[in-house]
């Protein structure tokens, strides 16, 4: 009696009460019949440990098995034996167990005739299986299958449940292995379906079958699956369980463990990968079952669900408002504790397809300190009752254990009652068993529900976010139920805490959706816009987040709701939203910085403040609250549990540079500190409190810091977002950061000194954007060179050069690497010279090692030296870079290739700026031959990947751009050239990753360039311009339209363009391109379509501008038939210019017009052959466009002198 609901699926194996019924009478005869063989056999020498089974099963053969009673009731008791045998002392049971099962079974020969025996044959099975987890072969499988199938078939109902058992635990995770039994099982007539059926007469037998499916659809890595036409088989047989309502017949445990079993199976099928909820209306029946269960038996709450959801932005299907609880059961919904005694130990491994008795799992759903909340505004609840603390949520759940109270490991747990009969007796017992049920059917339906938004597309998910997701509710309305619903009222912690997961897993990645909320302005319209809904429910998710956050005692599903808020934080567009959001958000979670009962929660509270300063940094709303005072908001009196405020520990500054010292030499106008910066910088390197001390999980013992966690999350929350995002306030802090940083890549733990490293590089960018030549801070708000180059000496006198030459951790050198590589060029140059020889030194030593992440960093850093000033211009550092960017390019590792790739990219670039000044001994000094190599590599890497070919063709274009007269004379040049521009057009015309064919497109056009190269006159000439022409006409993406366009108009000389079919192809390409421009079913490349008409048209006049005599009639022809669209958009061009994209096009009006005057005025200086009227119409054409633009000026300049008087 003291597990009652074992008889609904006793674990232990034994028969259910319809069994019992069938058999007792002759248990008792054959006892009083046999006892004398019975106290012999107890006279017997114990046996040896863990050799049960094998005693028992000899026993078992040596019967010679007939028709006699003695001999039958014989085999009966040892199987009852075999079923009761302690096999938990000593070795357990042989691993050969299930081949002696099935010797047994033959020797025996199990006659299915015999229903007693059968159904302890199946318990038997089910036993060794499932509770001793012996493991079946294939052989061994494929014989006990068939024997239950039988089974099934042949014997009586009353001996379907156990077969049914063990039937279950022979397919668990051998679905792959049951193929030939599919059809028999659950075929459109199998036995399965059959007994699943809601017509079923036994309700446990209906439960057992839906459970045997469940397993069966569990599926193994690596091996096949379920065949389709199976899976939408028990897909649709677990969604009608679901569907169908409780019958009379059945009790409502069982009714909880059948929806459980349901919803395992359709997990299981969501989880294998294979099945895809394509239709609308299955994946609406699927959220709607899911919906449902998701409340099941939640107390107060009475809704009704259609059997269909669909897409739809607004709230759908609200069923009767809940019922309001009266005061006096305010705290109802947290059930009272219900003592009781822990009555067996839990196995070491258990089927995960196999029903539990709750208590001996130790999941008994306990009373929380803190009692729930309303949804509605206003109607906070926070009352205490005492309690024991709920269970950790398992792997799938909140991380780290409640240290306050974990009934698992509290030896305090077993003597909360002495009494074994609490649930039979006490109905108390009976009323929290039944919460408990009802608790699992709610956590399965949540699990199914993540594995369902894992399974479909995002975009598919939001079409039903408003049946999930909260919204505020009209004046006088409801709350619409939602997964907050069971946050907020949920008296199960864990159960709140899945609902948080789905919650999170709804809003990861939902930036693209949540974007269009706005709510900056007032709503005037007749009706709701989408943007203003979706705001709404954001605002709606902040305000019941953070009344969870208040109610919550739980310290996992406290993480849990910290975790949340940070996901909606990072996707939430709060630059479109009304202020005050975050600030709220803010001051909730300060004093939850320093939670004294769990470190995850602290954690987590780092992580939601290092999520608020990185949301679309910089915000004026995050400004202005890091420029709080440091006490503001840290005391929060609204909580239902005391948070301490945060002392004055870390408000003192460490060791080193004062924060005055640090003011004076910092920027004017940024001295105001920045708290949030000070207490990382605190909790990093400042002993840890003792009032901190305790449940640290990640600290090591006898660390007198923080938890590792913590401080990696301190360094996260400064590094990847406020030295990001507010690099104003954090250069404040410049050389107390720099100290932490040496602090950190001083210590031995590894990941702390990877975080030391990754925030050097962090401030080195920020610093670098400081002095970027477009950035908007003004000169006397930057940090000084000198003071960066003060950073820099203490950066490589300090532990840098150590974790550069650290070869036992790679990913710690690469991150140096890293950050050697985001030194500000301008304090590089200032550096102490050995300094500099360090550095470079360093890297092209590290360019060989042998580990590939160093090697890519490496490859990496020096493509960034390359461009510093002061180096570009030493043939002797450049030759030597080149050198070892060309070994990296022959690397194994695509991405040791790639970055090498854009290193040699950025070292051609290089060259191309050293043409630009006006000593040539560069050009002269550099080596002929290193030419030959990078034009030889860069050709074999144009062959690559798409990220290596980007940046190879982009060099071959720099490179054949650099070549001088003297290289291009020698005949060992010719061929190579080439090949390179082959390369190239090849390049162009490939359906590759539209990046590599605009890099491709730019870099024909560097070729175009080179006076020296042969252009006109050479074969590749003809083979080039058809590939620019193909392009320009007829690539989807603009970008490498206009970039084509721009390479056909930067030749200068006519012979250039080759000959007048040339040219006219030329022309005629870009007068299609012009006519097509709006061509395309991609609405993103609009946005580039007036830059695109700018860039043809201003190829178009180049074009005209060097026209010939022979050309003028091709030019005439395409004017009659195309001239006023070609006259609309060059006098567009003429008054508008280029938008959007920056082509390089001359933005002033008189540019434009002289450009056209230039034109008009070579056309007239062409000697036309006699007879010929193109010159003629040509001129007149242009004249015509010249006079209505000036026409259209004038009339401007006129207006606006009128409205001037």
């Amino acid at each position: 009696k003291a597990f009652p609901e074992l008889e609904h699926d006793r674990g232990g194996g034994n028969v259910t009460r319809k069994c019992l019924r069938g058999n007792m009478a002759t248990v008792q005869i054959v006892g009083s019949v046999l006892r004398e063989p019975t106290r012999e056999a107890a006279r017997e020498p114990p046996p040896e440990p863990g050799n049960g089974f094998r005693r028992l099963s000899a026993r078992l053969r040596a019967l010679h098995p007939d028709d006699s009673s003695s001999a039958r009731t014989e085999i009966h008791l040892l199987f009852d034996q075999l079923i009761s045998e302690n096999y938990s002392e000593g070795d357990g049971v042989a691993p050969e167990a299930s081949s002696s099962l099935v010797v047994l079974l033959h020797q025996i020969k199990c006659p299915l005739n015999q229903n007693h025996l059968v159904s302890k044959v199946s318990q038997l099975i089910h036993h060794l299986l499932n509770r001793l987890q012996v493991i079946v072969d294939e052989q061994n499988l494929d014989f006990l299958l068939a024997y239950t199938i039988s089974a099934i078939q042949q014997c009586s109902p009353w001996t379907h449940m156990a077969i049914l058992q063990a039937l279950a635990a022979l397919v668990y995770c051998n679905g792959s292995k049951c193929q030939k039994y599919l059809p028999d099982l659950v075929g459109k007539t199998g036995l399965l379906i059959k007994l699943s059926d809601p017509a079923q007469s036994d309700p446990e037998v209906r439960r057992a079958a839906v459970h045997c499916m469940a397993n069966l659809c569990l599926s193994v890595p690596g091996h096949p699956y379920l065949d389709e036409p199976y899976q939408s088989i028990c897909f649709q047989t677990f969604l009608t369980t679901l569907q169908s309502p409780k019958l009379s017949d059945m009790d409502d445990i069982t009714f909880c463990m059948l929806l459980q079993n349901a919803l395992k199976g359709i997990q299981s099928l969501l989880n294998s990968g294979k099945m895809k909820l394509t239709q609308t209306e299955e994946l609406g029946a699927l959220l709607a079952v899911l919906k449902k269960a998701m409340f099941h038996g939640l107390p107060g709450l009475n809704i009704e669900i259609p059997t269909v959801l669909y897409p739809t932005p607004l709230p759908q299907y609200d069923g009767p408002p809940p019922s309001r609880p009266q005061p006096s059961e305010s705290c109802a919904s947290r059930p009272p504790v219900n003592k009781k005694k822990k009555a067996k130990v839990k196995p070491k491994k258990t089927q995960e397809g196999e029903e539990e008795d709750e208590e001996a799992n130790g999941e008994i759903e306990a009373a929380p300190t803190t009692g729930r909340v309303h949804l509605h505004k206003g109607n906070t609840q926070c009352r205490s009752s005492p309690g024991v603390q709920s269970l950790p949520l398992d792997g799938s759940g909140a991380a780290g254990k409640d240290r306050v109270s974990s009934p698992c490991s509290s030896s305090s747990w077993k003597r909360v009652s002495s009494s074994e009969s609490d649930y039979s007796d006490a109905e108390g017992g009976m009323q929290s068993k039944m919460r408990s049920y009802q608790a699992k059917v709610r956590q399965g339906a949540l699990a199914c529900f993540l594995s369902t938004i894992k399974s479909i597309e995002k975009k598919v998910l939001y079409g039903y976010w408003s049946a999930f997701v909260p919204d505020t509710p009209e004046l006088g309305s409801p709350q619409s139920v939602s997964l907050m619903t069971l946050t907020l009222k949920d008296p199960s912690p864990k159960t709140r805490a899945c609902a948080l997961q789905v919650l999170s897993a709804i809003l990861e990645g939902s930036k693209q959706f949540l974007c269009v909320a706005e709510d900056t302005s007032a709503h005037r319209r007749a009706f709701t816009p989408l943007s203003v809904m979706i705001a709404s429910s954001i605002r709606e998710l902040h305000r019941c987040l953070l009344l969870a956050l208040v109610a919550e005692s739980s310290s996992q599903t406290l993480t849990q709701i910290i975790k949340c808020l940070a996901n909606l934080v990072s996707n939430a567009p709060y630059n479109r939203l009304k202020l005050s959001l975050l600030t709220k958000v803010w001051n909730q979670i300060k004093p939850y910085i320093r939670h004294k009962a769990d470190v995850n929660v602290r954690v987590s509270s780092l992580t939601l403040l290092g999520a608020i300063v990185s949301t679309h940094a910089p915000l004026p709303e995050v400004q202005l609250l890091l420029q709080q005072p440091c006490s503001s908001g840290l005391s929060n009196s609204s909580s239902a549990t005391p948070h301490p405020s945060l002392p004055d520990w870390w408000k003192k500054a460490p060791s080193g540079t004062s924060q005055e010292e640090t003011t004076v030499n910092s920027p004017r106008g940024s001295s105001e500190p920045c708290w949030l910066i000070r207490l990382c910088i605190s909790i990093v390197v400042l002993p840890k409190e003792d009032s901190c001390s305790g449940s640290e999980a990640g600290s090591a013992a006898g660390s007198t810091y923080e938890p590792s966690p913590m401080r990696l999350e301190a360094l996260q929350v400064v590094l990847a977002h406020l030295a990001r995002g507010y690099f104003s306030m954090a250069q404040v802090y410049l050389m107390e950061l720099g100290e932490v940083i040496c602090k950190c890549m001083g210590e031995a733990d590894p990941s702390i000194q990877l975080h030391g490293a990754k925030l050097l590089e962090e401030l080195g960018t920020g610093l670098i954007q400081q002095y970027k030549p477009d950035s908007t801070i003004a000169p006397d708000q930057r940090v000084p060179v000198l003071l960066v180059v003060t950073f820099w000496t203490m950066m490589l006198n300090g532990p840098l050069p150590r974790a550069l030459q650290n070869s036992e951790h790679p990913t710690l050198q690469a991150s140096a690497c890293d950050a050697l590589s985001s030194i500000l060029p301008e304090a590089f140059s200032i550096l102490p010279n050995d300094r500099q020889i360090l550095c470079i030194t360093m890297l092209l030593g590290l360019n060989d090692n042998k580990n590939r992440l160093v090697k890519a960093a490496t490859s990496r850093a020096l493509g960034v030296y390359v461009l510093f000033p002061c180096l570009r211009q030493d043939v002797v550092f450049v030759a030597d870079t080149a050198n070892a960017v060309l070994r990296s390019l022959q690397d194994k590792s695509p991405n040791v290739r790639a970055k090498a790739a854009w290193s040699l990219g950025n070292l051609t670039d290089a060259l191309i700026i050293n043409m630009e000044t006006p000593d040539p001994s560069f050009q002269e000094e550099f080596s002929g031959l290193l030419l030959l190599k990078m034009l030889r590599s860069a050709i074999e890497a144009s062959k690559d990947k798409d990220k290596v070919k980007s940046n190879a063709v982009r060099a071959l274009g720099n490179l054949l751009h650099f070549l001088q007269p003297s290289h291009i004379e020698k005949p060992r040049f010719t061929e190579i050239i080439e090949e390179s521009i082959q390369a190239l057009i090849s390049t162009v015309l490939v359906e590759a990753a539209m990046k590599v064919r605009w890099n491709a497109c730019y870099a024909l056009g560097n070729v175009f360039k080179n006076p020296a190269l042969p252009l006109g006159s050479a074969s590749w000439t003809s083979r080039a311009y058809s590939a620019l022409t193909s392009v320009v006409t007829t690539c989807k993406n603009f970008k490498v339209r206009i970039k084509s366009a721009t390479a056909l108009s930067i030749p200068g000389k006519r012979e250039q363009y080759g000959s007048t079919e040339q040219y006219t192809q030329i022309w005629n390409a870009l007068v299609t391109a012009l006519q097509k421009s709006q061509d395309t079913t991609d609405f993103l490349e609009f946005k580039y379509c007036a830059s695109l008409r700018t860039q043809i048209c201003q190829a178009l006049i180049h074009l005209l501008s060097l026209a010939s005599a022979s050309d003028l009639p091709c030019i005439k022809e395409a004017l009659e038939q195309n001239g006023d669209m070609i006259q609309s958009y060059i006098l567009q061009f003429l008054k508008s210019g280029a938008e959007g994209d920056d082509t390089g096009t001359p933005h002033s009006p008189q540019e434009r017009d002289q450009m056209v005057k230039a034109a008009l005025e070579h056309i007239g200086s062409v000697q036309a052959l006699a007879g010929d009227t193109a010159k003629r119409a040509i001129m007149g054409y242009l004249e015509d466009i010249l006079t209505v633009y000036l026409d259209s000026a004038g009339s401007q300049v006129a207006l606006l002198g009128l409205t001037d008087r």
